[in-house]
């Protein structure tokens, strides 16, 4: 009975990723508000009613395209937090960032354009995801004898100018040509340190 249950289990969850799988592929050239349940239904080659097996709706597969996108990015980026010095941390921030606009250039592109887009859910979502983000910065930067006599404001405020920066430098390496992804990352790494070298005068 259990074998059977976790059969069953194991095919849900196969038939759950194929229909976030297809809508990805259908966010390629279209917003989350332009494709339809019944397209994604089609791609997979299910019925309609089956969709709800597995989400409320379009808005709910995109949250969990969120999750999926930005979710296991957490450790990852914890790792480049906890290294020792800032030159260290901004080049292995930059390289996780350049490894996933590689590895996941679709999910990255439906961030880019769903962080601003027209389902709510999806937009706060996202957002949820990088004030995460914003949060575990801050407490990293907190816990560095740089930190002394910041108030937490500014401690976030510092954590987002790093998030925020991930995010442009990412929609760059997304539409970087051939060649172009050092470019930015240079760019990007150098730009990281001139915010580093402010933290260290703001108190001035």
């Amino acid at each position: 009975m259990s074998h059977t249950v976790g059969i069953r289990q194991a095919q849900k969850q196969k038939t759950r990723q194929a229909l976030m799988d297809a809508a990805l592929r259908l966010l390629e050239t279209q917003s989350l508000s332009s494709v339809g349940l019944r397209e994604v239904t089609r791609a997979v080659g299910v019925a309609p009613t089956a969709f709800y097996r597995h989400f409320r709706d379009m808005a709910d597969l995109g949250v969990a395209l969120v999750e999926e996108s930005l979710g296991a990015l957490h450790a990852t980026i914890g790792e480049a937090l906890a290294e020792s010095d800032d030159a260290a941390r901004i080049d292995h921030s930059v390289a996780v960032v350049a490894a996933l606009v590689r590895t996941s250039p679709a999910h990255v592109r439906f961030l880019a354009r769903e962080q601003h887009g027209g389902v709510a859910p999806v937009r706060e979502a996202i957002g949820r995801q990088l004030r995460q983000f914003g949060d575990e910065v801050a407490a990293a930067f907190a816990d560095e004898p740089e930190a002394a006599g910041w108030s937490p404001e500014d401690l976030r405020m510092l954590a987002g100018l790093y998030v925020d920066h991930m995010v442009v430098t990412a929609s760059a390496l997304l539409e970087a040509g051939p060649g172009g992804e050092e470019e930015i990352a240079g760019l990007a790494r150098r730009r990281l340190r001139l915010i580093s070298l402010g933290r260290r005068h703001w108190l001035d």
